[in-house]
Formats: C-alpha cells, structure tokens, sequence
C-alpha cells in the first residue's frame, strides 16, 4: 500500500515545522491509498490530549491536498469561529513560509499562485491556476450544505454533532475520492460528543458497550487512533493520575511541546476529573443512547409519528423565542382527530412559521386568527405587549407554564405509562432536529428544553411545548365561536 505521508512530511519540513515521530505515523496512515488509488481510509480519526499538536496534521493534510494532490476542495471546520480563523491564519503563515509573499493576499509557493480570500464568511486560500482551495468555516447546522468537498477536516469533534454530520456527508457523495478527517480530545460531557461516541464504538474494540451498541466489527474505511487512557470519568480511583508513563502514554509530544513541569502545574490546579479528561484523554461515560437522543429516545419519537394526523377543533397557538431572539416559531397543538393529541409547527404548505427573527410573528399571528385558536401562548413578554397592542389576547406564559409544557409533552411521547403516549406528530424535520438535539435544563427540581450544543435550535420544540400547555389548560382558554375547526396548515 502507498502513501503520500512522505510528501506531507517534507512539505511540512520545508514549512520550518519537522513532524513528531507520531504525526509522520499519523499523516502517513491517513495519506494511504489502495491499489486502485483510492484513500485507504475514508474515515480518519486522531484522539488525542491538547497541545499535543494535532492541528500540525490537519494543517500537513490541507496544504497536501491543496499543493501536491490537486484536491478541488477542502472544507476545514472548527467549533467556534475564532478557532476556524486561528486555523486560517496559522495556515497563511505556513504558506508564507513555504514561498515568497507577493503582496497582502497573494503568495507564490514554486510557482503556484495563492490568493487569501479575508471576506467575512468566505475565508480561503485559492490556488489561481485551479480554483483548487482550502476553505474555513466554523460550523453549524447547515454549514456545508451545497459544497461538494474532497476533504472535510472536522477539527474539535468533541461539538460536532448528529445535525452537522448529516449535512456534511451527502456533500461528498459526488466526489471521486473524498475523505473526512476528524481530530479532537474527549467529549466534555457524556451527553455531547455524539459522532465521537459512534465513531469510538466502530474504532476502538476496547470501548465499552451496551447491548444496544451490538458486537465490534472491524471497518475497514475507518482509520482509528485513541490516545487516551481506558475507564471512564466516573470510576478514577483505579487510575495513579500522578504517574509519569501514563502521562506520557497518552501524550505522544510530552517532553518535546509539553513540559513535564507543566503537567504537574496542571495536576496541581486542576480538579481530578478535568484533569484526567483533559492531560490522559479518559472519556466520560456515555449517558445517551448510541443515537444521540438525550431526552426523547428516537424509537418513540419515530412511533408517534403519523403523517395524517390532524387536529381536531380549536387549536392552540404557541409562540417562543429563545434569549437571542435570533429565531422564532410558532407551535400547534390540540385534539386529534380519532382520538388523542396532535402537536405540529405552523406553517403553509412547506414553509413553516420558524424563521429568523420576531418581526414576522404578530403579523402571522393576526393571519392566523382566522382558525379561532383556543388560546395563544407567548412567553417573551416584549413579543407579547407587541401582540397585545396589535389587538390580540394572549396569555403570557410563566416559568411553571413552560415548565407544565415540556413534561406534558415528554409524558405524552415516551413517559412511563404507554397508556399516556398519545401525541402524534407530522414527522416535520425542523421539529425532529430540535428533539434529537435537545436536553434538560433544571428549573428549581424541575426541567425544560435547553439544546446540546449551539448548532441546535431547540426553538420549534419550545413553541409546540407551550402550544400543548394552553391546549391542556382549559381555564385560560378564550370561549369558543363557531363549530369546530380542522387544521391543515
């Protein structure tokens, strides 16, 4: 089997920045190709501490890819924006280093012209005889959704999540030979890391499992390194944290980046488990299911779907918006025809009432009028004045309303008792994105949605929350005009 590992270890040596003896080991397993010439891993993942320099391999795959292998596109992701530009400028001042500065935004590597694209959202570095370019994005639901990337370097997996991977992998479907690379440290909480926690049960036959996670089977597209320790954040007491070869058996640059000196100022400043996460790169214990659904498992949420399912007189309106008031929606619910409840997100056709902003509310609202709701619920009291003032009656929902909501519908998908579980859903996306990415937050012993990470919007859930609270509060309803009325969006 052949590798261009050779080649990005001498790009990288010329760049003034000579490879650890396990970074060349590294780049040279991810840069392996078949005998078909095919990338021997499509998958690739580094597991290890930080500091240890694994952004030296996603900056040796990246400059490979864009200077010797003619990649068209490579897609380089971070969790926050400043670590994507962080990534930016590092990579500029390795392309400065490998050629002559031409003017501000244009280098020339042997010959190659590159252009530096600083455009708000549209960082890059282009090759000008090609198009060929290496892109920096800080990821979010949708980010690279339309790109078609032969390369897609996820740094900081431990936030990447389910969302974000379902809208990068059609992404290379297309393409003739695409790889994804992951690096990152452990997850910081049992509840996040998602993708990491799949891609550790299909790597690592060490790792542990549950029933649910089946029998380890070797993938024979996916690269794997871990360098953590085994155990887990829960059970420390087995494991010296003071030991000198298990820090330097999950830290491959101590003594040539990290100092031993530093280590012990890190064990003395820190508590025992964010050391042990952090410097030894032991895992928390995962405590979702292998899906990723942390609070409505997915088998109950796909049960209550049903595609024809359709209120059944007066519906109930929900409004919510979350803190940034960068989103709103508006959420339905009520009797269902045949029995039980229904909950969906408003909309018209396929356009649904969850949009960017509040400005469109009130207006939607007095459109919606027409369908005689039950009840309108808001609980962002700026929103509801706004609604008042346009003529509406609107009952401001408090803490122990929101609350109400979110347990009602919990209780009415996967709550104890099956005789309970009876709200059906349409089965929107937009609604199950926010279910898959949402967690509890504790309100005063009780709970209400909060979301995993900030690529999740947990704002469609929220509204058809508060819809169900009004729908089953029948003293804040407004009396009843006219027959009953069916809703079909």
């Amino acid at each position: 089997m052949d590798s261009f590992g050779p080649e990005a270890i001498e790009l990288m040596r010329r760049a003034g920045m000579p490879m650890d003896a396990w970074q060349e080991d590294s780049i040279t397993a991810m840069l392996a190709v078949k005998d078909d010439g095919r990338w021997a891993c499509f998958e690739y993942c580094e597991w290890v501490s930080r500091q240890n320099g694994k952004g030296c391999l996603l900056e040796a795959r990246a400059l490979t890819g864009l200077l010797l292998i003619g990649e068209r596109l490579i897609m380089w992701s971070a969790h926050e924006y400043k670590t994507a530009m962080e990534s930016f400028r590092r990579v500029i001042w390795l392309v400065g280093r490998l050629g002559t500065k031409v003017n501000d935004n244009l280098y020339d590597v042997d010959g190659i012209l590159l252009k530096v694209i600083n455009t708000n959202g549209e960082e890059s570095i282009e090759r000008l005889d090609t198009g060929a370019r290496i892109k920096f994005v800080a990821r979010s639901k949708g980010s690279g959704r339309g790109f078609s990337g032969d390369v897609n370097l996820v740094d900081e997996t431990f936030a990447y999540t389910f969302v974000q991977q379902s809208a990068l992998m059609p992404t290379m479907s297309a393409r003739p030979n695409p790889q994804i690379v992951y690096t990152s440290s452990p997850p910081l909480t049992g509840d996040t890391g998602e993708v990491m926690y799949l891609l550790r049960h299909r790597g690592d036959p060490t790792a542990p499992r549950g029933a649910e996670d089946g029998r380890w089977t070797q993938d024979p597209g996916l690269g794997y390194r871990d360098w953590g320790l085994g155990g887990n954040l829960d059970f420390l007491a087995g494991i010296d944290l003071d030991d000198l070869a298990l820090w330097a058996a999950a830290n491959p640059s101590l003594g040539i980046r990290i100092s031993v000196e530093h280590v012990r100022r890190e064990r003395r400043s820190m508590p025992p488990e964010d050391f042990a996460r952090e410097r030894l790169g032991i895992w928390p214990r995962r405590t979702t299911g292998p899906d990723g659904w942390a609070v409505i498992g997915e088998t109950f949420w796909t049960a209550a779907e049903e595609s024809a399912s359709q209120i059944d007189g007066r519906p109930a309106f929900g409004v919510y918006v979350p803190p940034d008031r960068s989103y709103a929606a508006i959420g339905i619910a009520g009797a269902r025809v045949g029995g039980g409840r229904h909950i969906e997100v408003a909309g018209d056709g396929e356009v649904l009432d969850y949009r960017p902003g509040t400005a469109w509310v009130v207006p939607r609202l007095k459109e919606l009028e027409r369908n005689g709701p039950s009840v309108v619920v808001i609980d962002d009291k700026a929103l509801a004045e706004e609604a008042e003032a346009a003529g509406l009656v609107v009952h401001r929902a408090n803490v122990a309303d929101v609350v109400t909501g979110c347990q009602l519908l919990y209780d009415g998908i996967a709550g104890e008792d099956p005789a309970g579980r009876d709200i059906k859903h349409i089965g929107q996306a937009e609604l199950t994105d926010a279910v898959r990415g949402a967690t509890k937050r504790d309100i005063g012993g009780s709970w209400a949605w909060a979301r995993r990470d900030l690529a999740v919007d947990v704002t469609p859930l929220a509204a058809v929350s508060l819809a169900l609270f009004g729908h089953s509060t029948p003293r804040i309803h407004r009396p009843e005009e006219g027959d009953p009325w069916f809703f079909f969006g």
